[in-house]
C-alpha cells in the first residue's frame, strides 16, 4: 500500500523535479524542429523522383538522392535517440514521485536516468549536427 508522503518530501521532489521538466520541454521543441526538417526532406525526395527521365535539365537534380537519403537517416536517428531521452526524462519523474510516496530515496536512481537522458540527447544533437553539416557544405544551393 502507497503511503502519504509528508509535505517536506513532496516539496523536495518538486524542486528536483524542475529540472528534468525543463530538460523534457527542450527535447519536445528539439523534436519538434527534427521533424520538420525530415519532413522538407522527404518533400525534396518526391519531388526529385517525380521527374521524369526525359526532362534532361531537370534529371541532373537526382543525383542528389543518395546524400538526401543519407541526411533524412541521420534525423531519423536523431528524432531516435531524442524521443529515448525524452522517454528517459519522463521516467524519471514518474519514478521519483512514486519513490517519494512510497518513501524511498529516489537521488541516486534519478542522477543515472538525468545523466543517460542528457547523454541521449547529446548524441541526438550530434546527428543533426552531421546532418546541418551535410545539407550545408553540399547542399545544391552552392552548385
Amino acid at each position: 500500500m502507497l503511503l502519504s508522503p509528508d509535505t517536506a518530501q513532496l516539496s523536495q521532489i518538486f524542486s528536483h523535479a524542475a529540472a528534468p521538466a525543463f530538460l523534457l520541454g527542450a527535447v519536445a521543441g528539439f523534436t519538434s524542429i527534427l521533424h520538420g526538417r525530415l519532413v522538407s526532406l522527404l518533400e525534396r525526395i518526391r519531388t526529385l523522383n517525380d521527374i521524369a527521365d526525359s526532362e534532361d535539365k531537370r534529371h541532373k537534380l537526382k543525383a542528389d538522392l543518395p546524400r538526401l537519403r543519407i541526411r533524412v537517416k541521420l534525423l531519423s536517428g536523431a528524432i531516435y535517440l531524442a524521443l529515448c531521452a525524452a522517454i528517459c526524462t519522463t521516467l524519471l519523474l514518474a519514478v521519483s514521485f512514486i519513490a517519494a510516496f512510497c518513501g524511498f530515496r529516489h537521488e541516486p536512481g534519478a542522477a543515472v536516468m538525468f545523466l543517460l537522458a542528457v547523454l541521449l540527447l547529446a548524441a541526438s544533437l550530434i546527428r543533426f549536427a552531421r546532418e546541418i553539416h551535410m545539407g550545408v557544405s553540399e547542399g545544391d544551393h552552392f552548385r
